[in-house]
């Protein structure tokens, strides 16, 4: 197994993440990371309605668990998982 099927698969199935995990793992499906102001992030893969809004996680780097489901039912719902 890759590191890259190795960090999709945690995606998929952890209930934990870090924030860098996360990134590392959109990246590898395409996504580029744009920083806005303060801890705003968007990650942009070029088309628009799958684009995914996040907040970096402070002073932890630990993703809630909310956000990482939330950004999960995305990834399945766009076929991205």
């Amino acid at each position: 197994m890759t590191k890259t099927d190795k960090l999709l698969a945690k995606l998929k199935s952890s209930k934990t993440l870090t924030w860098h995990e996360l990134a590392g793992a959109l990246k590898m499906l395409g996504y580029q990371q744009v920083e806005g102001d303060g801890s705003r992030v968007k990650f942009d893969n070029g088309i628009p309605k799958e684009l995914i809004n996040l907040h970096k996680p402070h002073p932890r780097n630990e993703l809630k668990a909310y956000a990482l489901r939330q950004v999960r039912d995305k990834l399945t719902e766009w076929g991205k998982l």
